[in-house]
């Protein structure tokens, strides 16, 4: 039997921040993250749509980018303090995902960090508020998601937490919002959502209902994000609707290695962070070569390469044009090809930020952690740890290996 779950209510479009004014509630606590939200107006806005709504409205202002623990916790004290029946929450994938473990805590006082880790393993929520979310990126999907992701920076760990519980009851996906991205945050967020589509195509929970949404989301992504990161408006919306769809295909059908890497690279080395949408992209065209060894895994990218029309009249060939067509699109979003070349923010670096030394001496580590990761376990192939670990040198490097 599978499960397909979304958001009650999604609504999207200019304008649709709107909807916030017919909520039905007494409080609303509105979590939101360093200032943009602010700064272009849309704070002030979602707050007076509150207020019509005949809400009592609070701020936590300042989440971090990859949350903490910490700010979990604190958040999660003031929703206590302050009794919210509404939990909103705006701007990119970090204040988001930070409210929705926020929520966990604020109705299970008791619950440990710890007891959220397992995959599926939340308490039943909404006992004491619903929760909507608003994205301004247009990368994490995290508004239709039954995931969040959150940083213990005391081990150097980001984890996956995951249950149906926390897919939120109303999304709002406004384009508007999304016109305020600066081009490196455009490319980033583009190629997670790239990389959730094409996870959720070949994982091995894909299903009829997770498939058409993930190729249309592939299409959307390919054709709309070149032009999105050069300032075409109408793509940035076009991108907005697209990593939704993405989100709603892999939030049901799951994802694979590429984030199980990502996850457990992200705040490893202490050079600096690797973003994760940078992280995805640098990671997925050799993923794919590895993946490309299970024989139902093989035909589906292929299948992805067709739908997008890539040159190829074999399966090897259309895989290798995928791959290629990855690396390319990385190239004109000013992503590097490999950890060794990846600089602050992400860019291109002739020397990274991360020490090869320290890659090295961490390699046998980071990989354990990879493999034991929630979101291996739906990867067409499960590595061993001497894979992972070539998967992440080949990788650093950027070199071919043989799988």
């Amino acid at each position: 039997m599978g499960r397909f779950t979304l958001p009650r209510d999604l609504y999207h479009g200019k304008g649709s921040l709107s909807e916030l004014a017919n909520l039905k509630g007494k409080k609303a606590i509105v979590v939101v993250g360093g200032g943009s939200m602010k700064r272009f107006g849309f704070l002030d806005k979602a707050v007076d749509y509150l207020k019509q709504a005949g809400m009592e409205v609070q701020l936590f202002e300042n989440v971090e980018p990859d949350p903490s623990v910490e700010t979990v916790m604190k958040g999660a004290e003031a929703m206590r303090a302050f009794e919210p029946d509404w939990i909103v929450a705006m701007g990119g994938g970090s204040p988001i995902d930070a409210a929705k473990a926020m929520w966990a805590f604020y109705e299970y006082p008791e619950t440990s960090f710890e007891d959220l880790i397992t995959p599926f393993s939340f308490p039943t929520l909404r006992t004491k508020a619903k929760f909507c979310a608003i994205p301004s990126t247009s990368g994490t999907a995290t508004e239709v998601t039954a995931f969040a992701v959150i940083t213990d920076y005391a081990k150097g760990i980001k984890y996956p937490l995951a249950d149906f519980n926390i897919t939120p009851d109303v999304a709002i996906v406004d384009p508007d919002l999304a016109e305020t991205m600066p081009k490196r945050l455009t490319a980033h967020t583009g190629m997670d959502a790239m990389t959730h589509a094409i996870e959720a195509y070949v994982s091995t929970l894909h299903c009829n209902y997770t498939d058409g949404l993930a190729l249309h989301a592939i299409k959307m992504i390919h054709n709309n994000l070149k032009k999105s990161f050069d300032g075409d408006m109408a793509a940035r919306a076009a991108m907005h609707d697209a990593q939704c769809l993405a989100g709603m295909a892999f939030s049901n059908a799951l994802l694979g290695i590429v984030h199980s890497m990502a996850h457990k690279t992200g705040a490893a080395f202490s050079g600096g962070h690797i973003i994760h949408g940078a992280a995805n992209a640098m990671y997925l065209p050799k993923v794919i070569k590895y993946n490309a060894k299970n024989a139902e895994a093989v035909e589906r990218y292929a299948e992805i390469a067709k739908f997008i029309d890539l040159p190829g009249s074999t399966t090897e060939e259309l895989v290798d044009a995928l791959c290629a067509e990855l690396r390319n699109m990385n190239t004109q979003l000013e992503i590097p090809l490999s950890i060794q070349n990846y600089g602050q923010g992400g860019a291109v670096a002739d020397k990274g930020i991360i020490d090869e030394k320290e890659f090295n001496e961490k390699l046998s580590d980071v990989a354990a952690n990879a493999i034991g990761d929630a979101c291996t376990g739906s990867n067409p192939r499960i590595p061993t740890q001497e894979e992972m670990e070539k998967l992440l040198l080949a990788v650093y490097y950027d070199k071919e290996i043989d799988f």
